[in-house]
């Protein structure tokens, strides 16, 4: 079946808490505004509860401003209204409107044929005189409409608003709903499940929607009509829009030969899978790649295709984007050719550690192409499903469960949580849920005490989560087709890019006057300095006692969490901390530097000074051939004075404003010298240039 159409070509997915992984989708739609002007009535008044009725000489912009604001009154009022008839000019098009209460008129007599039985209706119009007539003028050249008659007089009973809700012209399914009924019926859904789970997604009471059952079956049925005649045209389109999708990637590959794409196409020769990065993408992964972030959030409902995105964190703390992928189907078979074609692109490496959402079709897909590769459940991919299976059951004991469930989540030790949850399930009734269950037998992938021992790069936070969907509403929220989409996804990137080398000029206060801080101050990136920082200065509160065998146990002197063991072993300046936050986010702990602290060391060892999160990171260069001259003369010497001129300027705000301002106007008119310069002086020259070590 296929899709209606929408304003909005990307819509958000998310699981349907009927716990079926098919309905995955609900939607966002964007609300048109209108603006008063002068005497024009316009929609947005209509929200008062104190609305003026029609009266002889309102005027209206539009015919259609005019019926809304008679419907609105008309519903506030116990009626509706329906458009009577309506005049013609050759000069002026049409030229009057006449609305009318719903029971205006009578009804035809019908005329029944022998042999023939039809069902004796009663019909609702009773010859109602309510009704409000309009004409058009057009004055200065701008067309206006006035209401010319109107009356109030009903000979029926109005409705209350609990009834006026149930007439027929106001029994609408707005869009969303829309894309939500087709969605379930796909699925296989029978009509009155459908309208179940509406009903549980807005958490109101039976018969509470704004329309009725057998409106949701009228709609299915004349929507499967509609979308047989209309599926042939939307197919060609679709192919259309495919093939030009891929003359741009054709075009940008022949412009940019760092960019990379790849497709399938299925049985009948047409194009199933869609995957492309870029060249600064791929660089990037060289240094950034040891954790990724597969996002699978949006799926086109023009096109039927899931959007996947890879990104990762470079070493300002933001999002950097790594490729993404369109597939025609969120299959086992989709996922796997997504990883498969991702590793390619990034020349065969694959990361430490990769997170993605609860799909089970994925997470085999991960455990398939990715053996080695430490599988985590981000948590901001969790909580949304947590309110959706839960707050409805629970009722007013949901506030107690969430606040349980985000303590189990932090814990330490894995056995407080073993112990904890089992308590938890016990006190809230949860041991034959289904989703507990699996909640539960994916633990070792989403809670704390279990994924800090896997490399995560401070990617599962809240701050990483709402920056990734920053950048997905850049590339949404503009509509396009499939090769406008293609384009806004290049910009996006670059934008992304630039803000990546933006965020390295960031000035580094001095918090603690420790040498352990200022010795970092000249390595780390301000994100890197800036954690590091928070965790010396709270390090202040900790106390550490030496055991026997060379280790410490480390407690706050309020003891408002648990004590940390840290292991030092002196041979090798090597120290573990229990809390695992070095192995987790590459940051040494608290813990960690309060041992350093009492040892007397004035600069950290060079190892817990990780290459991903050094300032010299965001100074290499790289190209698609990997090695080449790693001894370059004139690359060495600029690598030097950069970093020296980083260090020295980082020491002071002076230091570092002067730099800041100096260097700008510098390289701009270096920038500008090398623009007036001939672009082609018959000498080729070979600037590769290769990552140090």
């Amino acid at each position: 079946m296929a899709p209606v159409a929408s304003k909005n070509m990307w819509l958000r997915r998310q699981q349907c808490p009927c716990g079926d992984w098919k309905c995955y989708v609900t939607y966002e739609g964007d609300a048109e505004e209108t603006s008063i002007v002068s005497k024009i009535v316009k929609t947005e008044s209509l929200q008062s509860q104190d609305m003026v009725a029609p009266y002889v000489g309102m005027v209206f912009k539009t015919d259609d401003d005019a019926f809304e604001y008679y419907g609105n009154f008309a519903r506030k009022n116990g009626f509706s209204i329906r458009k009577e008839r309506s005049r013609l000019s050759p000069q002026l098009g049409i030229y009057k409107h006449d609305f009318v209460c719903y029971r205006s008129g009578f009804a035809p007599a019908r005329k029944k044929l022998s042999g023939e039985h039809h069902r004796d209706r009663k019909s609702v119009r009773c010859g109602c005189d309510a009704k409000m007539y309009l004409s058009k003028e057009v004055i200065d050249g701008v067309s206006q409409w006035f209401v010319v008659q109107f009356s109030n007089v009903h000979n029926h009973e109005l409705l209350e608003d609990d009834q006026v809700c149930l007439l027929p012209a106001y029994r609408k399914i707005n869009e969303a709903d829309q894309e939500r009924i087709l969605l379930l019926s796909k699925a296989g859904f029978p009509i009155h499940r459908i309208v179940k789970v509406l009903e549980l997604e807005k958490g109101i009471q039976g018969g509470q929607l704004p329309f009725l059952e057998r409106d949701v079956r009228n709609f299915v049925q004349n929507r499967k009509k509609v979308v047989q005649e209309n599926d042939a045209l939307l197919n060609e389109k679709r192919e259309n829009d495919t093939m030009e999708f891929l003359e741009a990637c054709k075009a940008t590959k022949e412009a940019d030969q760092d960019f990379v794409y790849d497709f399938t196409v299925d049985q009948n020769d047409k194009v199933e899978n869609i995957a492309w990065s870029y060249g600064v993408a791929v660089n990037s992964y060289a240094l950034f790649g040891d954790v990724v972030y597969f996002d699978t959030t949006y799926r086109s409902i023009t096109y039927d295709m899931l959007f996947g995105a890879w990104f990762g964190i470079d070493n300002n703390g933001q999002p950097i984007f790594f490729g993404c992928v369109l597939l025609q189907d969120e299959t086992l078979r989709s996922f796997a050719w997504a990883i498969q074609t991702l590793i390619r692109f990034m020349k065969g490496r694959c990361p430490q550690t990769i997170l993605s959402d609860l799909d089970p079709r994925l997470r085999d897909a991960i455990t398939s192409e990715l053996p080695s590769t430490r599988h985590v459940t981000s948590i901001w991919n969790i909580l949304p499903k947590v309110s959706s299976w839960f707050s409805l059951q629970l009722g007013s004991q949901y506030a107690d469960f969430k606040s349980e469930f985000d303590a189990l989540y932090r814990l330490e030790s894995t056995e407080d949580f073993e112990l904890r949850w089992n308590q938890m399930v016990s006190v809230f009734g949860l041991g034959s849920d289904k989703h507990i269950a699996l909640l539960y037998s994916l633990r070792t992938s989403w809670v704390l005490s279990y994924v800090r021992v896997h490399f995560l790069a401070r990617m599962a936070t809240t701050a990483y989560s709402k920056s990734v969907d920053a950048f997905l509403k850049g590339i949404f929220g503009v509509q396009s087709c499939l090769r406008g989409f293609f384009e806004q996804v290049g910009i996006a990137a670059n934008l992304q890019n630039e803000r990546h080398q933006e965020m390295q000029c960031q000035y580094m206060h001095m918090k603690t006057c420790l040498p352990i801080e200022e010795h970092s101050r000249q390595i780390l990136t301000p994100f890197a300095f800036n954690a590091l920082q928070q965790e010396l200065i709270v390090s202040m509160q900790y106390a550490a006692s030496e055991m026997a065998n060379g280790s410490y146990l480390v407690r706050h002197f309020r003891k408002i969490d648990g004590e940390s063991l840290v292991i030092w072993i002196p041979e090798d300046e090597q120290i573990h901390c229990s809390c695992k936050e070095f192995e987790s986010s590459g940051i040494l702990c608290r813990h960690a530097l309060r041992v350093f602290i009492d040892k007397n060391y004035f600069q950290l060892p060079e190892k817990y000074f990780l290459s991903r999160w050094r300032r010299e990171s965001s100074l290499m260069f790289y190209d698609d051939h990997s090695v080449h001259d790693k001894d370059d003369e004139w690359f060495q010497e600029f690598q030097s004075l950069t970093e020296t001129l980083f260090a020295e300027s980082s020491i002071t705000k002076e230091r570092f404003d002067y730099i800041r301002r100096e260097l700008t106007k510098e390289l701009t008119r270096l920038l500008n010298e090398v623009r007036d310069m001939p672009e082609n002086d018959g000498a080729p020259m070979d600037f590769t240039l290769t990552p140090t070590d």
